[in-house]
């Protein structure tokens, strides 16, 4: 199993947010903007990522998520404000800040011409690393991303969930303090997702921070101890999965599926319970921090096409951001 360095281990804070953020924080924005001409996507945020946790950037298409992952890592130039990582200018000190970071890029950027063990063995030289060192790590990485046997496959001789995970295997040959993750599972069949996910988590155990993005709901809540939601070049909500659902939405969801006159009926009967309703399309959905009497009302009042379900982060996600399609 790859462990990842002895150092690493030891900066392993923990998950909980209090403990990642007591010391100084491993990523800290303040007043980042990025325009591109007179188009500004990311307009003046501000966060702090803690060692060791897994911090998450969702959004809809244009939000300004990948603009602002690619600002950290000095893919793309700032426009305003500052980033500081590991505690260093970014602009500044740009050379030593990538040696100790590992990106997985949206698009899987592999040599084709290149063996699935070439493609890492290549690319630990541009970290320095030891030949002998270099074959260590990729013997580990290949094993501990279930690849072993793909080992003298051409790339385009292995599937795109096998891709996926030579990318991710790629960024951690200079076992890097900080992984940076845009959308690392889009387009995966659910075993490979899940098989990401594991092995994510075990990363995180033994000290790797961690910043992703993703549009997958259910990915930001099994591996994110805190995240932000963007919308527009801004952040609307930030929190752990759990204190977001709590806090924009509750506990429980209602879906009725009714037209807008008897919504508004059943809404008026209502009245005397306490929650929050959104119309969209042929549902209302009413959210309730509680809502074991208000289903129980509901189903007395109308019985039928009723779905009581507990409330999620994609609940969140498309009241804050709405629900309208973005290109």
């Amino acid at each position: 199993m790859y462990e990842g360095s002895e150092s690493t281990q030891r900066q392993a804070l923990g998950t909980d947010e209090n403990r990642s953020l007591q010391t100084s924080p491993l990523v800290e924005a303040r007043n980042l903007s990025k325009h591109y001409g007179n188009l500004e996507v990311v307009k003046g945020i501000h966060f702090r990522v803690g060692e060791g946790e897994c911090f998450g950037f969702l959004g809809p298409n244009g939000a300004g998520k990948t603009s602002t992952v690619n600002m950290i890592y000095g893919y793309s130039p700032m426009t305003a404000g500052e980033i500081t990582v590991m505690g260093r200018d970014i602009r500044k000190y740009l050379r030593q800040i990538k040696a100790q970071i590992g990106v997985v890029p949206q698009e899987n950027n592999l040599d084709p011409d290149l063996t699935v063990k070439a493609n890492l063995l290549v690319y630990a030289r541009y970290f320095d690393i030891p030949k002998k060192e270099a074959a260590r790590r990729t013997d580990e990485l290949l094993e501990f991303m279930q690849l072993k046997e793909k080992a003298k496959a051409k790339i385009m001789q292995i599937s795109g969930g096998m891709k996926r995970r030579l990318v991710i295997a790629r960024s951690m040959i200079n076992r890097p303090r900080l992984l940076i993750l845009d959308e690392p599972t889009t387009g995966l069949d659910p075993q490979a997702r899940h098989l990401i996910w594991q092995n994510l988590r075990t990363l995180k155990r033994h000290g790797t921070t961690m910043i992703l993005t993703t549009h997958y709901m259910e990915e930001a809540a099994q591996l994110c101890d805190r995240l932000v939601i963007m919308d527009r070049g801004t952040i609307v909500a930030q929190g752990s999965p759990r204190e977001l659902v709590e806090a924009h939405v509750g506990d429980d969801v209602i879906e009725l599926r009714v037209n807008e006159e008897i919504g508004g009926h059943i809404l008026g009967l209502l009245n005397s319970h306490h929650f929050i309703h959104e119309r969209v399309g042929d549902t209302l959905y009413l959210f309730s921090k509680s809502g074991e009497g208000l289903l129980q009302r509901v189903l007395e009042i109308n019985g039928e096409d009723v779905i009581h379900r507990p409330a999620t982060l994609e609940d969140v996600f498309l009241r804050l951001t709405g629900r309208e399609l973005r290109d």
